[in-house]
């Protein structure tokens, strides 16, 4: 049985997770501590970019790792990764002198293959070693695997990894590659797996591929506590225990652990990762994790129209990602079209004359609830924007978001207007086009009390009063009529407020708005 080593990957991969800034001082604690887990193999981040800042573990240069890392431990491996989707000029890297990195990992898709062995190439001739990690290995057919093995089997790696960018490879899939890449690497390299933990195969894998038994040298990437995009990678407390319990070495888990508590805990409070149910649809679905992501944000599909959307999306573009992509798809899942002329004509007549109050799900409506009441009269219309609203008692409730009208159905006694993208809605009066009342603007295409303003606007009523829209806050929780309702839009609050107000200006031309309690909104 070869050599097992084990690589961390925290303050690279797991950077996705808070845009790779660590702080100066957590990187250098970071690498510090990390050497005294007897781990092979460290990797302190990314080398791509232009412009270097000490907080983040990205670095434009070799240079500029080398002072992260002093004094380097002569017992570990110090690595960075250069990703061929933008890499640095490849006269940027300087020859290796011992004092920064000693290897580096180049990652590339399939279609950057040429770009990825040129570049190897010329870091082989610098004096690293490096290490070969093909994305997205499961997108391989057999042959194309085996091409790409003895292609880079001419320049000797140190390390061919197999990598399942989208946690998806389950154990019998994951040992086929395996063999096949044992049986067709030349002798002498390592072979290596990273995961992600979508489908929460990493530590199976892993195991099974250190109970092979191979003759060959193994290097299996991991992470402490996990952290990594989404549901995370292989946990590097975990496996490390288990190789100290079954293969006889002696890995320190305590230096992991103060890691954990001294840089990741505060981290891991406000950014989570780990199993959720949208990165389990994206692995399902063989769409890129950044789609579950992004989708999730908006916090408006339902389990089932999660997963239609994702499998809706074009296989082509399933394993690419782009914001632009994601929106696209997202707006034209939602446009359920309907004719709503009927359904606008008569809410016209219903309103026509009548004092219409709309009521938002902002914290304001629970501190003033009674000085709001003091304004509903028996002529008024109240008219609730995604919530029940308690004592209100509205007399409409109006929903363009199927997770939070799940919980109103069935639920109260006032009319429902929704609009057509809630292809699971039961209790409905009227139904109207989703795509009319929907803001051009991707951070706020489904913002619930922008559209109903809108469908008001369209349905003739020339002025409402409106209590609860408060805005966003960076504190979430706090700014809701009941925690139930809160949204974390916290990392966003600004840009959001300043684009509803923007909106909110547009509309008035057609529109007089009367807000009756606080609102961070300028109108």
């Amino acid at each position: 049985m070869g050599k097992i080593y084990l690589l961390d990957c925290t303050l690279r991969d797991g950077g996705y997770v808070n845009d790779w800034r660590f702080g100066c001082d957590t990187i250098k604690g970071f690498s510090r501590k990390i050497a005294q887990t007897g781990i092979e193999f460290f990797e302190i981040g990314f080398i791509k970019g232009d412009k270097y800042d000490p907080d983040r573990s990205v670095f434009p240069d070799i240079e500029s790792i080398a002072p992260m890392i002093a004094p380097k431990d002569p017992h570990m491996k110090y690595v960075g990764m250069l990703d061929m989707s933008a890499p640095i000029p490849i006269e940027r890297l300087t020859p290796c002198d011992g004092t920064s990195v000693d290897g580096i990992r180049v990652i590339f898709k399939k279609d950057r293959t040429d770009e990825a062995y040129r570049y190897c190439e010329r870091i082989k001739e610098l004096g690293y070693f490096f290490t070969v990690n093909v994305v997205g290995t499961d997108l391989y057919t057999d042959a194309e695997f085996i091409e790409v093995i003895d292609r880079f089997n001419r320049l000797l790696p140190f390390a061919f990894s197999i990598v399942d960018t989208f946690g998806l490879i389950k154990r019998k899939q994951f040992l086929r590659l395996a063999y096949l890449a044992d049986n067709n690497l030349a002798d002498g390299i390592v072979l290596a797996y990273h995961a992600h933990n979508n489908l929460q195969q990493a530590y199976g894998n892993a195991e099974s591929l250190v109970e092979m038994n191979l003759n060959r040298d193994l290097l299996i990437d991991a992470c402490v506590f996990g952290m990594g995009r989404g549901a995370g990678n292989l946990n590097l407390e975990v496996f490390a225990e288990f190789m100290n319990e079954n293969y006889g070495t002696n890995y320190k888990i305590e230096p992991m652990l103060e890691i954990m508590d001294e840089y990741l805990n505060d981290i891991y409070k406000t950014r989570f990762w780990g199993y959720s149910v949208p990165l389990y649809l994206s692995a399902t679905t063989g769409s890129h994790p950044n789609y579950a992501i992004y989708l999730a944000e908006k916090n408006t599909l339902t389990v089932k129209a999660f997963n239609e959307l994702l499998q809706s999306i074009p296989a082509e573009d399933k394993v690419r990602f782009s914001k632009e992509k994601a929106e696209q798809y997202y707006r034209a899942y939602q446009e359920n079209y309907v004719d709503d002329r009927e359904a606008v004509e008569e809410l016209a007549g219903a309103l026509a004359g009548r004092d219409i109050m709309v009521l938002a799900p902002g914290r304001s409506l629970a501190l003033q609830r009674d000085e709001v009441r003091g304004m509903i009269g028996e002529d008024t219309v109240v008219i609730a924007a995604n919530f029940l609203a308690g004592e209100f008692d509205p007399d409409y409730i109006f929903s363009s978001n199927m997770r939070r009208f799940a919980r109103i159905q069935g639920h109260t006694g006032a009319r429902c207007i929704i609009t057509s993208n809630m292809k699971e809605a039961e209790q409905k009066n009227y139904v109207v086009n989703f795509s009319t009342y929907a803001s051009r603007n991707p951070d706020i295409i489904d913002n619930s009390a922008l559209m109903l303003l809108r469908l008001l606007a369209a349905a003739g009523v020339k002025k409402v009063r409106v209590a609860g829209m408060d805005g966003y806050s960076e504190y979430s929780s706090a700014v809701y009529f009941n925690s139930e309702l809160a949204y974390d839009f916290s990392a966003k609050a600004t840009t959001r407020n300043s684009q509803i107000s923007e909106e909110l200006r547009a509309l008035s031309d057609r529109l007089v708005i009367e807000f009756v309690t606080p609102t961070v909104y300028e109108v």
